[in-house]
């Protein structure tokens, strides 16, 4: 099993994957694993919260488990439910033979046969390979009780299901819970928690995610839509594009055979980092080439 020995070696080794982390969030991740403490990160959509999970899944061979988080989600939803249908079907046929023990049908109704195990009772299951990484995505889309429930899920790394049990985990999870903050989360998770706040990296670092990422963009292309990317994270718009919106653009640019940007391009392809129609028309025409102009000054002082 791989693991890390200092700060560097997490760089070094997400590095190896195609995550490029600052040496904030390396130590976030180094501590994390050295004191089993949850890490809470929170960011704009498509900064790499998730991305850095995957990330480590793949760095420390662990099997990755995702909650994705929405409205409404529970604690039913989250870790276990019964299999009604088959249970039902169980149930029928064991009517047809006739004669069948309840007691021994109810045993066999309520075992692990018709269980439909679900993210958090997944994570707390033993593995060959260590504890899982438990990526809990996009928390502020739940609400205050599912908060509670998984405060207390956390602080044992046990659940309780009435016909089997306590289930406990071995070795608790790898947890990495993400926010793009569209409400605050309770300071009693965060507090459990180790929290870093993942920014848009600045333009060096930009520069070397999207190399990893995309190697064959040519270097004089890669400088360009970065520096646009970062010019047009200055305007006024409903949403800005991550780092996963430039690999996109990058990507989509190479597939057109693009050499260097210039504004007729950009307008063609703003749908590959803009996302809304409102921050599309704004961009769109004079302004695309006023903000590819700024664009290449900054690359010209640099």
């Amino acid at each position: 099993m791989t693991n890390f020995a200092t700060i560097d070696d997490v760089q070094e080794k997400l590095r190896a994957t195609g995550y490029v982390c600052g040496r904030a969030l390396a130590t976030v991740v180094f501590l994390s694993i050295k004191l089993g403490r949850p890490i809470f990160l929170e960011g704009e959509a498509g900064v790499g919260k998730t991305e850095i999970a995957k990330a480590l899944a793949a760095t420390l061979d662990r099997k990755l488990i995702r909650l994705q988080c929405y409205e409404g989600l529970d604690a039913s939803s989250a870790v276990y439910e019964w299999n009604f249908p088959a249970q039902m079907v169980a149930i029928r046929t064991a009517e047809a033979s006739g004669g069948a023990d309840r007691s021994v049908l109810k045993a066999e109704l309520f075992s692990d046969e018709y269980l439909i195990k679900r993210p958090l009772l997944q994570a707390m299951e033993p593995d060959e390979r260590g504890a899982p990484i438990l990526l809990i995505d996009e928390l502020d889309r739940t609400d205050e009780p599912f908060e509670a429930f998984l405060l207390e899920a956390l602080s044992d790394f046990q659940v309780t299901i009435p016909e089997l049990g306590t289930i406990k985990a071995p070795e608790p999870p790898i947890v990495i819970l993400t926010s793009n903050r569209t409400r605050e989360v309770h300071d009693a998770l965060k507090r459990r928690c180790l929290y870093h706040w993942v920014d848009y990296p600045n333009f060096d670092r930009e520069v070397e995610i999207l190399n990893t990422r995309a190697p064959e963009v040519a270097k004089t292309l890669s400088l360009e839509i970065i520096a646009f990317v970062q010019a047009l994270r200055t305007e006024d718009l409903f949403k800005k594009p991550g780092v996963a919106e430039t690999i996109d653009w990058a990507k989509c640019l190479l597939a057109l055979d693009v050499v260097t940007l210039s504004p007729e391009v950009i307008s063609d392809t703003l749908g590959a980092i803009l996302k809304y129609q409102d921050d599309i028309a704004k961009i769109q025409g004079s302004e695309a080439a006023k903000l590819l102009e700024k664009a290449k000054e900054r690359l010209t002082e640099g």
